[in-house]
């Protein structure tokens, strides 16, 4: 099975981009994030004539998350991370398919730190990390994917002294990601990559893509059970190089039958 995730940054108005990756890749499972749109205006009937159902939880100009699956209808399991009742924002959906249980996130930024949204990110993390192990308790195949918004480690980042006060490499977030870590999630991308530095963020600005100033944030975390299933990974990153582009590029992973 290949899962990918891919930060559209505009679901519609990025459709053709997504529709030619789909065509060319054919990933068999796609974790969408920031489609910033609203449930109604999602493009189901576009994308289940290029052979993908889907679920998705929208919101009107921000955030966004949704879950493709190529010939197969993701039976939804969540909509929503749990903890805090109040919170509207669309950032994080759950399906199963094949048997392996995905949860699609779209982590809060945080900037600008410190202040209230930087706040907000920390207590999302919290609330992941409460969720996470109630998934790892399950001891099923879990992946939880997508815009992590974590540059966890100084190999994430093209010039990690730049970042170091960032929300995107504060030292409260890269703890909070590598807790994740130490509870049993496996880092798929570094657990096969583990000294090479790989991207999957270019900013739009001062030349990044050409430059390769990239910043590793979208990222896939695998329950102990599905781990060891993990075959091979990448980045599809000529896809950054389109016109129109997401400022992100698909990421992928394989990973066996069961």
């Amino acid at each position: 099975m290949k899962i990918a995730t891919f930060n559209v940054n505009g679901l519609n108005g990025r459709l053709e981009i997504l529709l030619r990756w789909l065509d060319e890749r054919r990933p068999d499972v796609v974790c969408l994030q920031e489609l910033k749109g609203p449930d109604a205006k999602f493009p189901h009937r576009e994308l289940e004539k290029a052979g993908y159902g889907a679920v998705w939880h929208g919101q009107k100009s921000w955030n966004g998350v949704a879950i493709l699956a190529r010939d197969a209808d993701p039976i939804l399991t969540r909509r929503g991370l749990p903890g805090d009742p109040d919170d509207q924002q669309s950032r994080y959906i759950e399906a199963v398919v094949d048997g392996v249980v995905v949860g699609c996130l779209y982590l809060p930024n945080g900037n600008p730190t410190p202040g209230p949204k930087f706040d907000y990110k920390l207590r999302w993390f919290k609330r992941l990390h409460s969720y996470a192990a109630e998934l790892l308790a399950l001891e099923v195949p879990v992946a939880l994917v997508g815009d992590f918004n974590v540059m966890p480690t100084d190999l994430d980042v093209y010039n990690a002294d730049r970042w170091r006060d960032d929300a995107l490499f504060r030292p409260e977030v890269r703890e909070a990601f590598q807790r994740l870590l130490d509870e049993g999630w496996t880092d798929a991308v570094r657990h096969l990559h583990p000294r090479e530095k790989i991207f999957t963020f270019w900013h739009y600005f001062r030349n990044a893509f050409a430059r390769d100033a990239g910043l590793r944030i979208d990222h896939f975390l695998l329950s102990e059970s599905l781990a060891p299933r993990l075959l091979r990974t990448g980045v599809d990153k000529t896809v950054r190089s389109w016109p129109h582009a997401s400022d992100h590029a698909p990421v992928w992973m394989e990973i066996a039958d069961d």
